[in-house]
């Protein structure tokens, strides 16, 4: 979970903000496959990863046409679809729903990245895991229809019934399950870094070993205070790398250490999105709200130029 982001501070930055007004807008092309190598970027290599958003906290109140409309003024060009959100984009969609969401977002420019399911396979419970499985597998098959790349799933906490090591085998095994039909059906599965105990990197990359699938990555986090090692992502980017399929970014002034992160995903030739998972101006009026976004995009261009 996110915290709102204090216009005061971000408009107190509008300095730095301007410098990136007339930087280039996002675009390029997915990463070509699911296993991913270490190839590295020469230094002052232009980023080639992009800006999208999350619906999660920014707009659970907007429909399809809204989110269309309004990263198309911003520039954005890619969303994860967050499930329980007004846009409905869910696994109870017909067929012919399906194909028309597709289309009304490759009309308005707007890539349908992924889809953020709440799967979660800690539990110990046997039917409650069982049906998360089978869950998944809706959201992998509407993922397919949609011509999305990947399905958001995630660990939520570390059950104090069991062992740790039995609930990170758990996930891993279930992971590579959920991988196996994601793999056939042309899309990935991406492991948020998310839950108590459970988005510590040292304990991701154990569930991702477990794993041991090609399309199962995960989606970093940008946990502030757990990533980060005394000001740093280097040891837990080292950690992840090159399973970093997806990317949450939020407060991009909080103090957690993204120009450092975004030259690592730079240097590495991470050319997928970076999503902004934040809140916005729920009660504002929509031209703020799109203002909003446009100093945010502009912050990211910022922060995201080679050095």
């Amino acid at each position: 979970m996110n915290t709102p982001l204090n216009r005061r501070d971000l408009l107190r930055h509008s300095g730095t903000i301007a410098l990136a007004a007339g930087t280039a807008g996002v675009g390029g092309g997915f990463a070509a496959a699911a296993e991913r190598t270490r190839a590295t970027a020469p230094a002052g290599t232009p980023p080639r990863m992009k800006l999208g958003m999350v619906t999660y906290n920014i707009a659970p109140d907007w429909d399809l046409r809204t989110i269309i409309d309004r990263c198309r003024a911003v520039g954005l060009t890619g969303v994860e679809f967050r499930t329980t959100h007004k846009h409905g984009v869910e696994p109870t969609l017909s067929k012919d729903q399906r194909q028309e969401v597709r289309k009304r977002c490759a009309d308005g420019g707007l890539v349908i990245w992924g889809l953020g399911s709440t799967c979660e396979y800690h539990s110990p419970d046997r039917a409650v895991l069982a049906k998360q499985i089978e869950d998944t597998k809706r959201f992998i098959e509407l993922a397919a229809d949609l011509g999305a790349k990947g399905v958001k799933v995630r660990p939520n906490g570390l059950p104090q019934e069991v062992s740790e090591e039995k609930t990170l085998e758990q996930i891993g095994r279930s992971l590579r399950t959920v991988g196996e039909a994601a793999a056939s059906a042309g899309v990935e599965i991406w492991c948020e870094m998310h839950g108590g105990g459970t988005s510590e990197p040292r304990r991701m990359r154990r569930i991702i070993d477990i794993a041991d699938h090609p399309s199962v990555g995960v989606t970093w986090n940008s946990n502030k205070g757990v990533d980060d090692k005394n000001g740093s992502v280097k040891e837990s980017f080292a950690l992840m790398w090159p399973k970093i399929y997806s990317v949450h970014i939020n407060e991009l002034i909080n103090g957690y250490p993204y120009r450092e992160f975004f030259g690592l995903l730079n240097g590495h030739g991470y050319d997928r999105y970076t999503l902004m998972e934040i809140s916005g101006l729920r009660s504002g009026q929509p031209d703020d709200t799109v203002r909003f976004m446009r100093f945010y995009k502009a912050l990211w261009e910022e922060l995201s130029r080679p050095a």
